[in-house]
């Protein structure tokens, strides 16, 4: 699977408020997976609850960006320093997993959510389309 954009993990408080930042974040702040994006390229939130720790499932994609540009930086806010990049979020409804998931390449083997336990996800280009239509992107 040629990989050409990608899928973050993370609660849907969190993509709020990445998307009022306009940033993205994952991996609770690590540097090393936003250093494999590159400027332009697509970027998905997928939000398995509403907020950290919640038991209740969500399952749905929540936010649609395209990567800014190149730089990381480190932000500060006390006792927390995650590593974040600028990103363009278009305007998108949030779609069920259901919804989209019998369509998905990302969705079609066996045990296919073990992988969203690494909270950064390559999706190829045929999962971006399906979901930027699904969204209204």
């Amino acid at each position: 699977m040629a990989q050409n954009g990608w899928l973050g993990v993370v609660s849907a408080a969190h993509v709020r408020r990445a998307h009022s930042l306009g940033i993205v974040q994952v991996n609770h702040g690590k540097r090393a997976p936003l250093a494999r994006m590159n400027p332009g390229d697509p970027f998905i939130y997928y939000s398995s609850v509403e907020e950290l720790g919640d038991t209740t499932p969500l399952r749905m994609f929540t936010a649609f960006a395209k990567i800014e540009d190149g730089e990381i930086w480190q932000s500060d806010e006390g006792c927390f320093k995650p590593f974040r990049r600028r990103a363009e979020y278009l305007e998108t409804r949030a779609v069920p997993l259901a919804e989209v998931k019998p369509l998905l390449h990302l969705t079609s083997g066996p045990n296919w959510g073990y992988q969203l336990r690494r909270g950064l996800v390559p999706l190829d280009a045929h999962d971006i389309a399906i979901l930027r239509e699904a969204m209204g992107a």
